[in-house]
């Protein structure tokens, strides 16, 4: 076969089990945000119901996407489903919230180790702008607007790490502490993380790795505080 032919039989190859699986994939993905982020903002709340024909038509897509996306959220501890009974929001865990604290904090401690050799100035100043914009929606109380900040801050370094495994470890379970976060995030606690973001990044233009990651390790530590006020106010120990 000549090379023409090579191209001739590419260039005729029929693909009808590929049409439509781009689209089908972001429909998917993208009700499994809406649901997810509508859980972490407390649009729906811990114990709500959740009917799939409501999904269906707040979403506008059909029940599969609906259906595989709550199926996503079961497994990252933010809706309970009893077949044949109910699907809802899952109350807020204390054991949860513990396991999803401790992966995160090690996987953020990973990020950074594999991020900062390379760093570049750019990513520094993507990191600074972020963590003025943190400082300005706590000063605001915008716990939303902060968590999206924090997100970007942290964002960084999980992107300038290329883990594709780390960054799903990051995104199964930290809409868990997401939620904890509006919390935290609506008080005065939260102050502090402005200070420790900017510890780090002193850390990471000092190009200290291990007290970069130590930093960043702490930073998410931090929220076993809360984690336990979760947990003396009586809040669910979890199965």
């Amino acid at each position: 076969m000549t090379g023409a032919d090579v191209r001739d039989a590419v260039c005729g190859m029929p693909v009808p089990g590929g049409r439509g699986l781009v689209a089908r994939s972001l429909l998917r993905e993208d009700a499994y945000r809406a649901i997810r982020d509508a859980i972490v903002d407390g649009t729906l709340a811990p114990g709500e119901r959740l009917v799939d024909a409501d999904l269906v038509e707040w979403l506008g897509v059909s029940r599969t996407p609906v259906r595989e996306a709550l199926a996503r959220l079961e497994q990252a501890g933010l809706v309970q489903t009893k077949p044949g009974r109910y699907t809802m929001v899952s109350p807020l865990d204390v054991r949860a919230a513990r396991n999803a604290q401790s992966v995160t904090a090690v996987m953020h401690e990973l990020a950074t180790r594999e991020a900062l050799p390379n760093l570049s100035a750019t990513e520094l100043d993507a990191m600074r702008t972020a963590n003025r914009r943190f400082a300005d929606a706590l000063q605001r109380d915008d716990a939303d607007a902060a968590i999206a900040a924090d997100d970007d801050f942290h964002g960084v370094l999980v992107t300038a790490s290329a883990n594709d495994a780390l960054r799903e470890v990051l995104e199964r379970y930290t809409p868990v502490l997401r939620r904890l976060e509006r919390l935290r995030f609506s008080s005065l606690s939260g102050r502090d993380s402005v200070a420790q973001h900017e510890r780090i990044i002193a850390l990471c233009a000092a190009g200290d790795v291990d007290g970069a990651a130590a930093a960043n390790r702490a930073n998410w530590q931090t929220l076993a505080a809360l984690i336990d006020d979760l947990a003396e106010a009586g809040g669910p120990a979890g199965p």
